[in-house]
């Protein structure tokens, strides 16, 4: 039987038909497969780092030395960051003694840099922000020597690969280190954006300056206290209203040249050396200060060597400090060298810290300065210390039964300016949508 043409014709197109519709299933499941593939390998490469977790950089160029802070921080939509790790490292001396040498200072930086490069994965370098903050040793600095320093710091910055902006750079004001240090102690415990948890105060007391911040409850502080002392900023989307009060000179080694009778950043003629009834009064030593070595020895006094340096002392901050009534009611945080000379008075132990009763500092210095009527012991300055810090606390407002809590780290961070620092400078640049 002879096969129509048209048959022909038609097994041709449904065979071409049968071959285009395998055709295009082969090449649609092969593509699926691989949209499939690509879509695992992203998802397995965002997986290395979770987007909800980020760092932050922060320097601490302090009068004594200059600190690294490399922060990793987690955080939930509509929640304020929570701290998962702390990276810290120190360098001695601060970065105010390169200003007659401004070059020497990067070999430090460079240094502390690594410490991050080290820390944080490369992929987020690019989105971390790196800061500096100065604080009293450069704010003791002519401002021509401290701003270059801070250039050239900051072009060590801008060779980094980290996020640096205009601002990256800067001397910290000293009531902006006082507010810094109170988001860190009320950040870290748990007390930052809780209504029905009552804030802390905080007692800072460096080299340079020392600083006393709380957040006023009763409008009575508010209007009696100077417009300097009350400052007022905005975190986590709240507007936050403090006493703060920076006093520039009366950090601890900065009152030390004071009542040894020296001047900041000046040297002694030779044979010339200071002399104080706050020392043994046969001790005689050397001490170093802002790269400056200077000759020191004790004085023989009619009074017993407390009540001699005591009247010192108040003489020194005489008008200089204010009180405010209101720091009696509240609870306070004092760290920095408030916790280094409780150590050494061993009134707290070294690594839990303790709490005290602002009385302990003055029964400590009693005590300390009577052996020392007799020899100097391990801490020649331990007499005189003790005694600035007992009367700096009554100058503030401190009745002598108030308890102060004295710590150096919480939650295994330490408790300075640093953390509450770069958590508010991060939040201004997330505001700005970076």
């Amino acid at each position: 039987m002879k096969i129509p043409k048209l048959f022909y014709a038609f097994a041709i197109f449904a065979c071409a038909a049968i071959y285009a519709v395998y055709v295009k299933w082969n090449v649609d499941f092969k593509t699926k497969d691989a949209a499939v593939d690509l879509e695992n390998l992203l998802s397995r490469e965002s997986s290395k780092i979770d987007p909800s977790v980020f760092y932050g950089i922060m320097f601490d160029a302090g009068s004594t030395g200059t600190r690294i802070h490399v922060f990793q921080f987690s955080q939930k939509p509509k929640e304020i960051p929570q701290l998962i790790h702390t990276t810290f490292k120190a360098l001695k001396p601060g970065l105010s003694a390169y200003a007659d040498d401004v070059d020497k200072s990067t070999e430090g930086i460079n240094e502390l840099l690594t410490v991050a490069k080290n820390e944080i994965p490369e992929k987020l370098w690019k989105s971390t922000p790196l800061v500096l903050k100065a604080t009293a040793g450069l704010r003791l600095l002519p401002g021509e020597k401290a701003q270059k320093l801070l250039d050239k710091v900051k072009d060590v910055f801008q060779e980094s690969p980290f996020f640096v902006t205009n601002d990256c750079v800067s001397i910290m004001d000293g009531t902006d280190e006082g507010i810094s240090a109170w988001i860190t102690v009320n950040f870290l415990t748990g007390r930052l954006n809780v209504p029905d948890k009552k804030s802390v105060g905080t007692l800072d007391l460096g080299g340079g300056s020392t600083q006393i911040t709380f957040q006023p409850s009763t409008e009575t502080t508010l209007k009696s206290s100077s417009a300097d002392h009350i400052s007022s900023f905005q975190m986590f989307n709240t507007t936050y209203q403090l006493y703060s009060y920076s006093y520039l000179g009366l950090g601890l080694r900065s009152a030390r040249l004071a009542i040894l009778g020296g001047v900041e950043r000046q040297a002694l003629k030779e044979g010339e050396a200071l002399t104080s009834p706050c020392l043994s009064p046969d001790f005689q030593g050397e001490w170093e200060h802002t790269k400056i070595l200077y000759r020191i020895k004790g004085q023989k006094a009619e009074k017993p060597l407390f009540e001699s340096c005591s009247d010192v002392i108040a003489k020194l901050l005489s008008k200089k400090v204010y009180k405010t009534e209101e720091v009696k009611e509240l609870d306070f945080y004092a760290f920095s060298y408030y916790y280094d000379l409780a150590v050494d008075a061993g009134l707290i132990d070294v690594e839990k810290g303790g709490t005290l009763a602002v009385s302990d500092f003055e029964t400590a210095a009693k005590n300390v300065c009577k052996t020392m009527e007799v020899q100097p012991g391990e801490h020649p300055f331990l007499c005189m210390d003790l005694t600035y810090i007992s009367l700096l606390l009554e100058e503030l407002g401190f009745p002598k039964s108030q308890t102060l809590t004295l710590t150096r780290r919480i939650h295994n961070t330490e408790t300075s300016w640093a953390l509450g620092a770069i958590l508010l400078y991060m939040d201004s640049l997330h505001n700005l949508q970076y």
